[in-house]
């Protein structure tokens, strides 16, 4: 089968407060240059002296969002490329969509290519939906030709049709994100890459998006699709690459790269909080740890279904009026294939007004637990003021066994359901 995208020893490096030496002066006049290059010495001492770089190697830090990565995809094929946050998938993308330039390595693509990656990029909130639509269609790659032909799919795809010729500035953000991916879903290019663009929009727009790229990736057409979401690799790949801190570490068939990036999340979730490097934060608030106990404070390492369970968040925190009011947690349970099932908060709590100490514990309480046996993953989240304080995929996981969650001794497979409900029954005359 013809090999449509060929990738050999591709490598990207970003610096860390320097500037990438490849890039520095091509904006640069000449006089910008020279000016530039005299006053760097001096510069470095000042900050030195002022205590803002510890040493002039700090200038010159890089890190290297991808390492030597190598592999082709035939036409026709559906390729999910899955990894952790920061393994590197979005710059694979961007490298192949040549919105950035890779550092060293070799791209050949024998066809053309079109993006999803970032829905709503190029809309001009002054003009129009309909104006917006050839905007659009144009920068990602159609002809007006083409725009023409699929207009009215567009327009039906995405349900703002009433709105069509008012501008875009008075849509709500929900319309905006509908009308973007419904231009950038009805590209018809030979090699189609996409980011992370199924989760958009309310849930009826998600399953509709969800059909669409199951159409797509059937079509025949060669697609490389990044997501989180596993079920959404499994259904719509044929073939999966994991990738892991910018390198290659499996590339097969999908169930087994799923398989194997789950497993490197069980790994991960093992490390201690205070000991993990991937948790997006300022520093001001932060978890150290998470336990599951029972209601008797017994640690549980593994939890049968029903058990009444306890969720214990450790933290600590820089801020000095820290209080039940201005600080919100939540805790969001995944299943193995990474879908969300429910979320913990404390927004909907209802948590007395008071000030909290720098360190402390939340204890979130979940009565008898309605989850079928199987390998689940939590993801923390605080939120000081609305604003992000801290953010962690995969922070624990949790492992449920069989129990009696319906106190009949009797058990439903994880198959049948991704929730325990207990309902009633009885028989009645027609």
């Amino acid at each position: 089968m013809k090999t449509v995208i060929q990738i050999e020893n591709l490598s990207k490096r970003y610096y860390i407060g320097g500037v990438d030496p490849q890039i520095m002066y091509r904006y640069s006049a000449l006089r910008d240059v020279i000016v530039d290059n005299a006053m760097a010495p001096f510069r470095r001492i000042g900050q030195l002296l002022r205590g803002e770089l510890k040493s002039a190697a700090n200038l010159d830090e890089e890190i290297w969002a991808l390492r030597d990565v190598s592999f082709s995809v035939s036409q026709g094929e559906v390729v999910g490329i899955i990894g952790r946050n920061g393994a590197g998938k979005s710059t694979l993308l961007k490298i192949l969509s040549r919105i950035t330039r890779p550092t060293k390595g070799q791209v050949t693509l024998d066809g053309r290519l079109g993006s999803l990656l970032e829905v709503g990029t190029g809309f001009h909130p002054e003009l129009t939906g309909r104006e917006n639509i050839y905007l659009n269609g144009a920068i990602l790659g159609m002809t007006r030709s083409e725009i023409d032909s699929k207009f009215g799919e567009i327009v039906d795809f995405s349900g703002v049709e009433k709105f069509l010729d008012t501008p875009v500035k008075r849509y709500s953000s929900g319309m905006v994100v509908r009308l973007a991916f419904s231009v950038a879903a009805h590209l018809e290019p030979e090699i189609l890459v996409i980011d992370e663009v199924l989760s958009v929009g309310d849930a009826a727009f998600q399953k509709k998006s969800m059909g669409k790229m199951g159409d797509v990736a059937g079509s025949g057409r060669t697609v490389l699709f990044v997501s989180h979401n596993m079920a959404a690799i499994e259904n719509l790949c044929t073939r999966g690459i994991v990738l892991e801190q910018g390198e290659v570490v499996f590339d097969g068939n999908q169930t087994e790269a799923i398989q194997h990036y789950l497993k490197g999340l069980d790994d991960l979730s093992d490390i201690p909080l205070s000991d993990r490097t991937d948790a997006r934060t300022n520093g001001s608030f932060v978890f150290t740890a998470v336990k599951f106990t029972d209601k008797q404070n017994n640690r549980l390492n593994t939890v049968p279904s029903g058990t009444d369970l306890e969720v214990h968040l450790e933290y600590r925190s820089e801020i000095k009026t820290l209080t039940t009011r201005n600080i919100v947690l939540g805790v969001t349970l995944y299943n193995a294939l990474g879908v969300p099932l429910f979320t913990l908060s404390t927004r909907v709590a209802s948590l007395p007004p008071q000030s909290l100490p720098p360190k402390g514990v939340f204890v979130c309480t979940i009565e008898k637990l309605p989850l079928p046996a199987g390998n689940y993953t939590l993801r923390l989240v605080a939120k000081y003021n609305e604003n992000y304080a801290y953010v962690l995929e995969n922070a624990a996981s949790l492992s449920v066994v069989e129990g009696d969650f319906f106190g009949t001794g009797k058990y439903l497979s994880a198959s049948l359901g991704v929730s325990l409900i207990k309902g009633s029954w009885q028989i009645k005359e027609s």
